[in-house]
């Protein structure tokens, strides 16, 4: 039986008139294959689905990659690839231009000799934005993960103790529950830290009368959760407060406006134009959100420069914020699926103004 997923590569080959595709880059590979190995080339023509892949993975890959011919590749892989592209007469192959360096392409050319090399940008990338049932089931399984994990965090964080301790307690508890890992480095930022976007956990002690952002997720069986939540020690000043509200209303008029047709720079502008109405629109620099899936940053983008047409299947963040240097800041994001009529909400930890002790 064809891999779908094939079946769809070869319809967007069809369109850029590619007779053969090499995919090299590991996430792709293993959305193309479902082989979790780190170490393989697939090749995609018009009528066969290689994986190739060295002697410590046949046995797994044979397993994993359903609808694939698994190959065993020679001492120099693009030997292997060059043979296969002669035996069908192929004298054209994609490679995949965004993933391969300029010494990767030039060891490619003189193995595959007489083979023209054509440069293809996003061929897969396109197909992994729209999500079918059973990413999006992994995918809540990894944002209720997420949600788990910051329901420990209220329980466990205390003035007192550093960021990289309350980090450490989150990593330990996702991987304790089923992550591979965390889906990238644990935002843990206290303080005037707060006003720090990609403020990752530091040695800085968390005092009282501040704001912690958590900006964290789990990468679960493939896929990435990315929750942000704020919480507050004692009593911050009250433009801490103030701000928190802010930004949960540009979050929660965001979501409840949401829908598929919408360009990213539209559902930006949900958020964007809330927070600018206060006044903060200089204390929000990043944009809205992004796409989400086995990677944490993918297409499409939800900013201000993005004509990202937002369609069902597709899996984004909205993450509004404002950031003062000097005195804080506040992030609130969830992971939404778009669907035919709106959206689904993955992430579902509570949003109300929190302090802990």
């Amino acid at each position: 039986m064809e891999n779908k997923r094939v079946h769809k590569l070869r319809e967007a080959m069809a369109e850029r008139e590619l007779q053969a595709m090499l995919i090299t880059n590991p996430i792709n590979r293993r959305y193309m294959t479902g082989f979790t190995g780190s170490a393989g080339y697939v090749l995609i023509t018009e009528n066969e689905a290689y994986l190739l892949t060295d002697f410590r993975y046949m046995s797994q890959a044979t397993l994993q990659a359903k609808g694939f011919n698994v190959l065993e590749h020679g001492v120099k892989p693009m030997d292997s690839v060059r043979d296969l592209l002669a035996a069908a007469n192929l004298k054209e192959v994609g490679f995949e231009q965004d993933s391969v360096t300029f010494g990767t392409h030039a060891a490619y050319a003189e193995s595959l000799q007489s083979v023209k090399l054509k440069a293809v940008s996003g061929i897969v990338e396109q197909l992994r934005m729209f999500k079918d049932a059973d990413e999006i089931a992994v995918m809540q399984r990894a944002a209720d993960l997420a949600d788990a994990t910051f329901s420990h965090v209220l329980q466990f964080a205390k003035p007192g103790m550093t960021e990289r301790e309350v980090d450490l307690e989150m990593e330990f508890f996702m991987r304790k529950h089923g992550a591979t890992s965390s889906s990238f480095d644990t935002i843990v930022a206290s303080g005037e830290r707060s006003a720090m976007p990609h403020g990752v956990a530091s040695s800085k002690v968390i005092g009282q009368d501040e704001l912690i952002t958590f900006d964290f997720g789990a990468l679960l069986d493939g896929y990435c959760s990315d929750l942000t939540r704020t919480i507050a020690t004692g009593n911050p000043v009250p433009e801490l407060r103030k701000i928190y509200d802010i930004v949960l209303e540009a979050q929660l008029h965001t979501l409840e406006n949401l829908k598929p047709g919408m360009t990213g720079r539209e559902a930006d502008a949900l958020a964007r134009d809330i927070i600018a109405g206060y006044g903060y629109g200089e204390q929000f620099g990043h944009s809205t959100g992004h796409g989400l899936g086995m990677e944490v940053h993918e297409a499409p983008r939800l900013s201000k420069l993005s004509d990202d047409v937002l369609k069902p299947g597709m899996v984004v963040t909205v993450e509004p914020g404002i950031y003062i240097d000097g005195l804080g800041g506040v992030r609130i994001e969830d992971d939404v699926v778009m669907t035919e009529t709106g959206i689904h909400i993955l992430t579902k930890s509570d949003k109300k103004f929190t302090v802990i002790a």
